[in-house]
């Protein structure tokens, strides 16, 4: 079990210490072996995301302008003392450029409003991140990873700056002090600016070491700041992907074989051809795209072509199949143990269930889109992506350049939620891009987007325990069966025996005292064509919905109540008890009784370096139906950077899994995913949304994850409140209503009266 990791509101850091930068970068360098032994990257650099300059910085700063003083890979500040912060992590609606630039500006000594965010160029070398081995967003690690990075960097700057004008007026540096871009002598009531002192600051060399702020003396960490993107995104000045427009730019509008791993066979475009504005018909082997003047020209004219396609292998494949075919895997299948600590006792009662999980798709706001403009001796990319580098290595291969003559240009992402993990759609971009003279902007339809998704992967659990006389577990063991998209996406750092760390992330060491422990997990690939990727949250998605699921029946098996009797599991992790106890007393739980069918569910969880518990009050009517009455979520992420962020991040995660839980499931007929748009892949409307409630427990620790947490931990909880409204327990996702309906009698009243009131006849 998870040891005593500190009690709430303890000071554990070390961020007052002086930072030796060499023997930081040593460390990372080891780091960055290992993270690129799995990636299969050869030839990178020695270090990444890194406060000082590395071998690759004096190019890249050329390529920004070469101003006076780029101390590392991050800051540039220029002669009018203008301060940039060019971002490695992308933006997609996780305010992670607001939380990075008050890390930077914190320690430069710079407002927040005098900081310009710049996406930084694809390149793993200077902007990679350890722990996710390149230059990656994604498993709400970018806080994580740059928490000390960017402060270090900033403290770098703010050092070197500090030293020329110190041996200008001839004075020591510590006597010295920054405001607001600003150098200050007090005593002798001189200053200057960083545009008067950066091109002096560009040319010292690296100081070994530099001073951070202890946490009490932070101005801007800890406050609730607005976001630095929001004055641009309320006009409508904020240019994602989809907005690029370039000289000559043709929009170009796709379809992919529907059936999944099928190819074009030929393509009729004589209709499409003679409707005005369309310019061409061009296909690659399993698509077909129609460029025109603009979207809708492109749109009809693709709706005019007359396609064959060869179905190929899966021209018959179901969801029941592929259902069916887990369920012997997690039978029958070879069992990978990820953990086991003892072993199963020999008495005790015995509490045994299965979970289902279905396909999800993404289903960003922003549909994918590249913009490509290919020539003999060059490719240009602008995209939204969470893997520029990855766009860019791709690319290279496809129009026969090197990679030096690729450049993608990132864009501000209108949702990511792991979509843009992959690199599927610039691929397909450029390699209809190539065939012609032009920028060519390539945009996939709602359609074509959900129907060509990466899906999360379905998974069948089969999850158990052994309960003591007083219905304690003392033994917990959790058999997990799917896909496995680390072993697609990176096959190079799967662990022992190919473990999918990622599978059993949440389930491997759950935070409830329990002696006895054994987790494995069965890969079960898909068929060619369906290729599973990551979604909001990853394995902790679905690990909590059965764990958390499973440990409210092991309560009710031992007639305790759920709060009380995970009280009881966590005595020897009191950073977690802190969280649960704050939601249930925010919430009121116990408190008062509550009407019929109206009732609370807990979710508890540790995912991302966080710890969260979620508690969810429905109201389940007669007919089924689940209202979202309130939610209280509290927090332990350690320091908070931004509060504004944290409860945007939760209650917006938080929402994004409620939808996928009670609406979300993609399905397969005659190999083709069935759903399309947000008619039949619903997400939760303004009216249904809960009143939503979030307290964080307050200390220094280092920063756990955001993005994916409110998502992770929205399915249990709201499954624990339906069963503690009907009774019913929630074995597969999503709901299913008619599980839920108190009586026949009651159902065929609400029908005939909706009946009626429409001027249909009654059933």
């Amino acid at each position: 079990m998870k040891p005593n990791a500190g009690s709430p509101g303890s000071v554990d850091n070390k961020t007052s210490d002086r930072v030796d930068l060499s023997r930081r970068r040593a460390i990372q360098s080891g780091g960055l072996a290992i993270a690129f032994l799995w990636l299969g990257g050869g030839g990178v650099a020695q270090a990444m995301i890194n406060a000082r300059r590395q071998p690759g910085d004096a190019a890249a700063a050329l390529a920004d302008g070469n101003p006076p003083f780029a101390p590392n890979a991050f800051i540039r500040i220029d002669t009018d003392g203008a301060v940039r912060l060019v971002m490695s992590s992308a933006e997609m609606g996780q305010a992670i450029y607001t939380g990075s630039s008050m890390l930077l500006a914190e320690e430069l000594g710079v407002g927040l409003d005098q900081i310009t965010v710049e996406h930084s160029p694809a390149s793993d070398e200077l902007y990679g991140t350890p722990m996710l081995g390149g230059q990656i967003t994604g498993g709400s690690t970018s806080t994580r990873s740059t928490w000390q990075v960017l402060r270090e960097a900033g403290a770098v700057a703010r050092t070197m700056l500090i030293s020329v004008a110190a041996e200008q007026w001839h004075v020591d540096p510590s006597t010295c002090t920054v405001d607001r871009g600003v150098v200050h002598h007090t005593v002798s009531g001189r200053s200057l600016g960083f545009g008067e002192l950066a091109s002096a600051a560009g040319k010292l060399p690296m100081p070994d070491k530099v001073q951070l702020k202890d946490p009490k003396d932070f101005q801007l960490i800890g406050k609730p700041m607005r976001r630095v993107d929001s004055a641009d995104k309320v006009k409508g000045a904020t240019q994602f992907g989809i907005d690029v427009r370039l000289p000559g730019m043709k929009i170009a509008v796709v379809k992919a074989c529907p059936v999944l791993n099928g190819k074009l066979a030929k393509v009729d475009d004589k209709a499409a051809r003679a409707i005005p504005g369309v310019v061409d018909v061009i296909r690659i082997d399993d698509a077909v795209a129609v460029v025109g003047d603009n979207f809708w020209v492109a749109k009809q004219g693709l709706d005019a072509l007359d396609i064959t396609w060869h179905p190929g292998e899966n021209a018959n494949l179901t969801t029941q199949q592929l259902r069916d075919a887990l369920v012997e895997s997690s039978l029958n299948g070879k069992s990978i143990i990820a953990r086991e600590v003892g072993s199963r006792p020999a008495d005790g009662t015995v509490v045994e269930s299965q979970y289902q999980s279905p396909m999800l798709a993404h289903a960003t706001m922003e549909p994918l889109n590249a913009t490509v403009f290919v020539t003999s001796d060059k490719c240009e990319i602008w995209v939204g992506s969470q893997v520029p580098a990855r766009v860019l290595s791709t690319a290279a291969k496809i129009t026969g350049l090197s990679e030096d003559k690729v450049i993608v240009h990132n864009q501000y992402l209108g949702g990511g939620f792991g979509r843009r993990l992959e690199t599927d759609s610039p691929e397909q971009a450029v390699a209809f891009a190539k065939q012609m003279s032009y920028p060519l902007k390539v945009i996939w339809t709602r359609e074509e987007d959900i129907r060509h998704d990466r899906v999360r992967p379905m998974y069948h659990d089969r999850i158990s325990a052994v309960l003591d006389a007083n219905g304690r577990p003392v033994w917990y063991g959790y058999r997990t069966s799917g896909g496995t998209v680390l072993g697609r996406f990176a096959p190079g750092a799967m662990g022992k025996d190919g473990l999918d760390s990622d599978a059993i992330e949440c389930a491997i060491e759950p935070p409830y005292d329990i002696p006895n422990v054994k987790v494995e997990w069965i890969r079960h690939d898909m068929p060619p064509g369906l290729v599973v990727g990551w979604w909001r949250g990853v394995g902790s998605t679905h690990n909590l919905f059965v764990i958390e699921s499973f440990m409210d029946e092991l309560a009710h098996h031992a007639g305790k109540d759920p709060l009380e009797y995970r009280r009881a599991l966590l005595q020897k992790n009191p950073r977690t008890l802190a969280v649960l106890n704050l939601a249930a007393e925010k919430i009121g739980w116990g408190s008062s009784p509550l009407p019929s069918r109206v009732a609370r569910g807990i979710a508890l969880g540790e995912p991302f370096g966080s710890r969260v518990c979620a508690i969810v009050e429905v109201e389940v009517t007669a007919q089924g139906e689940v209202r979202l009455r309130r939610a209280v979520v509290s927090l332990d992420c350690g320091i908070g950077v931004n509060p504004s962020s944290i409860e945007a991040q939760i209650q917006g995660g938080l929402l994004f899994g409620l939808s996928a839980a009670l609406y979300n499931e993609i399905t397969i007929k005659d190999g083709a995913i069935e759903q399309g748009n947000f008619y039949d892949y619903r997400v939760l409307r303004i009216n249904e949304t809960p009143l939503i409630e979030v307290h964080r427990v307050e200390n220094n620790e280092a920063p756990g994850g955001l993005g994916e947490v409110g998502t992770a931990i929205a399915a249990p909880a709201l499954a624990n409140a339906i069963f503690a409204a009907t009774g019913v327990r929630l074995y597969k996702l999503p709901v299913d209503r008619s599980l839920l309906v108190q009586d026949a009698a009651a159902l065929k009243s609400v029908v005939s009266a909706a009946a009626a009131s429409d001027g249909r006849m009654a059933p």
